[in-house]
């Protein structure tokens, strides 16, 4: 037993050291020394920790919401409606007799749903109209960025309330105008960054061997742009979730009698003096979720920004 314990530390100790190899032996060894040395740089700050600790425990939740809860949070119990919270109902029930904490759980999946397909969508749309203008110039770049300072000129909520009024109420409409209203700010970003690097000597040396403005687009301008991108989504993420929550809040986004969050504090206002647990938890979930991701972008934009000076 002794002598396995032993092999096993000696091989970490062989992979962290080919890890911290100061001549990597190829692009592979070199990628994945980057992200080994981020972590390392990560891990040290306790707020980001934190942050990664509450979005990791939040898909835990959602992946794992069938075993940690006895049914799924929309069946109705009128004996037991708004019963305060006790070891049978650890946050209470609402006004259908609902249990507030498996609608909370379930209510984790809806949020990861929103939160994944949104981000699927901004960002290479953001990327893609970013990267264009900034590459190409001229009237494309003209062009492009007038489309996204009219987009930019809305607030965010009132334009993804036009888009819903348009498409109609629903979760996946909510979501489609979410990302419809949210793609600018990488656009611009995208654009900052590939200006920045469309003169660098390799984008040149890529052009004279006759690589495409495509290829060049997506193998050398894309990388660069990425990491700041998904530090401006990771921040954006509160922004989407409270957008979302917003919706629900109106009667626009998931419909009854799906577990949203937003939703269940619309339901839940009218108990606010008597009843306080029913809007309340659902607004702490948000809150807590919503902080979640503002800790986790902070900590991978010192990472991932050279500029900040936190990734040294």
């Amino acid at each position: 037993m002794t002598e396995r314990l032993n092999k096993v530390s000696d091989d970490k100790q062989d992979i962290r050291a080919w890890l911290l190899s100061d001549s990597p032996a190829n692009a592979l060894q070199a990628k994945l020394q980057r992200i080994y040395i981020g972590w390392l740089s990560f891990k040290t700050n306790p707020i980001a920790m934190l942050g990664l600790f509450i979005i990791v425990s939040l898909i835990l939740i959602a992946i794992f919401a069938p075993l940690i809860t006895h049914s799924n949070g929309v069946e109705q119990e009128l004996a037991n409606r708004l019963q305060p919270p006790t070891w049978a109902h650890w946050f209470g029930t609402d006004e259908l007799g609902r249990d507030i904490y498996e609608r909370i759980v379930w209510g984790a999946r809806v949020t990861l749903y929103i939160v994944f397909l949104v981000s699927v969508i901004v960002m290479p749309i953001g990327l893609i109209v970013g990267m264009t203008a900034g590459l190409f110039g001229g009237w494309v770049d003209k062009t492009l960025m007038r489309i996204t300072d009219i987009f930019l000129s809305f607030p965010r909520l009132i334009l993804a309330l036009a888009f819903v009024a348009v498409l109609g109420p629903g979760l996946e409409n909510a979501v489609l105008a979410i990302a419809i209203t949210s793609w600018s700010p990488y656009a611009r970003l995208a654009r900052a960054e590939t200006l920045t690097v469309r003169g660098s000597e390799y984008i040149m040396a890529a052009e004279i061997q006759g690589a495409s403005k495509v290829r060049i687009l997506m193998s050398h301008i894309m990388p660069m742009c990425l990491s700041s991108t998904i530090v401006r989504l990771t921040l954006d993420m509160a922004g989407i979730i409270l957008t979302a929550a917003g919706l629900g809040f109106l009667g626009l986004g998931a419909q009854p009698p799906l577990a949203e969050w937003g939703a269940m504090i619309a339901t839940g206002r009218d108990f606010l003096l008597d009843q306080w647990w029913v809007p309340t938890i659902p607004g702490i979930a948000i809150l807590v979720v919503s902080l979640g991701f503002n800790l986790l972008g902070d900590g991978l934009r010192d990472v991932l920004d050279p500029r900040s000076g936190g990734g040294d």
